[in-house]
C-alpha cells in the first residue's frame, strides 16, 4: 500500500473558516447520544421495576434512531440544516423531556414509556452525517478532508466513552431521569449552536464535463461502504461479548474486562489519528477493504490468546483498524454520493454500522456456549473479512460513469496511484 507521509496538521482543520465553532457545537449535541442510552436504561428500570421492559424500551429507541436515520438525513439534503435540524431537535428534546417526566418516579406505565421512546428516536437529529456533510463543503483539499473526517471519528468515539461516565456522576446526585433531561438539553442547545455557527451551505457543486456521480444501487449510496461498515459493526459487537465470555471461561476477574474493551477504543483512537496524518495514494475503496480485512484477520486470531492480558493487547491492535475503516467508509460515501445527498450517504454508512452491531450481539449470544470460543472469534472476524472480500470486486460502471466527481486537484477518470 503506497503512501505519502505529510506533516500531521489537525490544527489546520480547525483553522478552516466556520470549522471550530461548528465542530464544537456539533460535539456538544452529539454528546447527548452518549448519555441518553445509559440514562434511559437506568431510569426506565427504576421507574418500571423491570429490566426486560427497560431493554425493550432501549431497543425501540435504538431501532427508530438508527433505521430512520437515512430518511431524516434526506430531509437535511433536501431542505438544508437550518430548516430540517432545528424542528427535529425541538421535537426530540420535547419527547425526551416527556420521557424524563414519565420515569422520574416509580410506577411509570410501560406502554407509554415505550411509545415515547420510539417517537423520540424517530426524531433524533442525524448530527454526525450533518457534520460530515458540512466538512465536505468547508474543506476542498482531499488530504485535509481526510484529516477532518479522522478527527471527527475519533472525537465521536471519545464521546461514547465519556457519555456513560457523565451519566454515572449525575446519577450520584439526582434521579436517573435527570440524565435524560441532560441529553435533551445537550442536543437542543448543541444543535441550535451548530446551525448558528455553520455557514449557509451552497447548493450541489457542479461537476466538470457535465458528468454526474453514480447514484448507487437502487438509490443506496456507496453500497460497498455500507456493506463493509455492516461487516465491521457485526465483528465488533461479537468481539465485545466474546471478550466477556473469554474472561469468564478463563476465570479472570470480571473487573478486568473493561480494560480489554478500553484497549479496543484506545487503539481505534490512535489508529484514527494516524490514518488522518497519512496522505494516501490508494483509492478509498481499496483502503476500506484492506482496513476491514486487517480488522477481521486480527479478530479471527484473537481466540488463540493464552490469557486476558494478551487478548487485551490483541484488542488494541484490532482497534487500530476500526476508526480508519469507518472514516474511509464515510469518505467513500461522500465521494460517490450524488450531488445534494451527502448527509444521506453518510447516514447509510452509520445505519450499516449500527445494524451490524445489533446483528452481531444476537449472533454472539447464539454462538457462545455452543462452539469453542476460538471458533467464535474466527467467525466474528470472518464477518469483516467476507464484506472486505466482496468489496474488492468492482462492479462494471454503467454507461462509463467515473467512480466519483473530482475534487479540486483531481482528474476525472484518472486511475489511483499505486
Amino acid at each position: 500500500m503506497s503512501t505519502h507521509l505529510s506533516r500531521p496538521s489537525y490544527a489546520a482543520v480547525l483553522r478552516v473558516p466556520y470549522a471550530r465553532r461548528a465542530f464544537t457545537a456539533a460535539l456538544a449535541a452529539r454528546l447527548s447520544y452518549g448519555t441518553v442510552a445509559p440514562a434511559l436504561l437506568l431510569s426506565v428500570s427504576r421507574a418500571t421495576g423491570s429490566w426486560p421492559v427497560s431493554g425493550t424500551v432501549l431497543s425501540l429507541f435504538g431501532a427508530t434512531t438508527v433505521f430512520l436515520m437515512p430518511l431524516r438525513a434526506s430531509l437535511i439534503d433536501r431542505h438544508g440544516p437550518r430548516r430540517a435540524l432545528l424542528p427535529m431537535s425541538a421535537l426530540y428534546g420535547a419527547l425526551l423531556s416527556v420521557l424524563a417526566a414519565l420515569t422520574w418516579r416509580p410506577g411509570a406505565p410501560a406502554a407509554l414509556v415505550a411509545v415515547s421512546a420510539a417517537l423520540a428516536g424517530a426524531c433524533a437529529p442525524p448530527l454526525g452525517p450533518a457534520m460530515r456533510a458540512l466538512w465536505s463543503e468547508l474543506v476542498a483539499d482531499p488530504g485535509l478532508l481526510q484529516r477532518a473526517y479522522s478527527l471527527d471519528g475519533v472525537a465521536e468515539e471519545l464521546l461514547y466513552v465519556s457519555g456513560p461516565a457523565l451519566v454515572g456522576v449525575l446519577a450520584g446526585v439526582a434521579p436517573p431521569a435527570a440524565g435524560i433531561l441532560l441529553s435533551a438539553v445537550l442536543n437542543v442547545a448543541g444543535t441550535w449552536a451548530f446551525v448558528a455557527a455553520s455557514p449557509a451551505v451552497p447548493g450541489p457543486r457542479p461537476v466538470s464535463g457535465g458528468r454526474r456521480r453514480p447514484a448507487g444501487v437502487r438509490g443506496l449510496p456507496a453500497p460497498v461502504a455500507v456493506a463493509v461498515a455492516l461487516g465491521v459493526g457485526l465483528s465488533l459487537s461479537c468481539a465485545e461479548l466474546l471478550v466477556m465470555a473469554f474472561a469468564t471461561e478463563r476465570s479472570h476477574d470480571p473487573a478486568l474486562v473493561p480494560w480489554a474493551l478500553g484497549a479496543l477504543s484506545a487503539g481505534s483512537a490512535l489508529g484514527g489519528l494516524a490514518n488522518g496524518a497519512v496522505r494516501w495514494r490508494t483509492a478509498a475503496r481499496v483502503r476500506l477493504c484492506r482496513f476491514a480485512a486487517a480488522l477481521g484477520a486480527v479478530l479471527a486470531l484473537a481466540g488463540l490468546a493464552p490469557d486476558l492480558w494478551t487478548l487485551t493487547a490483541v484488542m488494541a491492535l484490532a482497534g487500530a483498524f476500526i476508526a480508519p475503516a469507518l472514516t474511509t467508509a464515510y469518505l467513500l460515501a461522500d465521494e460517490t454520493a450524488a450531488p445534494g445527498s451527502r448527509a444521506r450517504a453518510g447516514a447509510w454508512v452509520n445505519t450499516g454500522v449500527n445494524a451490524g452491531g445489533s446483528a452481531g450481539s444476537l449472533a454472539a449470544g447464539l454462538l457462545i456456549g455452543r462452539f469453542p470460543l476460538s471458533l467464535c472469534f474466527t467467525l466474528a472476524g470472518a464477518a469483516a473479512l467476507v464484506t472486505a472480500a466482496a468489496g474488492v470486486v468492482r462492479p462494471r460502471a454503467a454507461g462509463g460513469l467515473p467512480r466519483s466527481s473530482p475534487r479540486p486537484g483531481e482528474t476525472v477518470g484518472e486511475p489511483p496511484a499505486p
